[in-house]
């Protein structure tokens, strides 16, 4: 599962089980309709999920906060790793 911010200033949330292979598809315009045209991109947030079940479940969790919280979720990470 991952976010990422679009060129744009948009946060987009997706699922992979190839990070890079996805990044690029992105990068290239076949990654998703929504992020066509939005590049480029900045991997903002990954998390590991234990198979695609979880991932679903955990991105339609995502999927669902505000900006506001998927930017605090992102910040806490930040945070962690200074």
């Amino acid at each position: 599962m991952y976010i990422l911010r679009c060129g744009d200033g948009t946060l987009y949330t997706g699922i992979t089980n190839d990070l890079n292979h996805r990044l690029a598809e992105h990068e290239s315009g076949h990654g998703a309709k929504y992020t066509k045209g939005r590049g480029p991109f900045q991997l903002m947030y990954q998390e590991t999920c234990t198979g695609r079940g979880p991932a679903l479940r955990r991105e339609n969790e995502i999927k669902s906060f505000n900006r506001k919280s998927k930017l605090m979720l992102i910040d806490s990470i930040l945070s962690a790793d200074r």
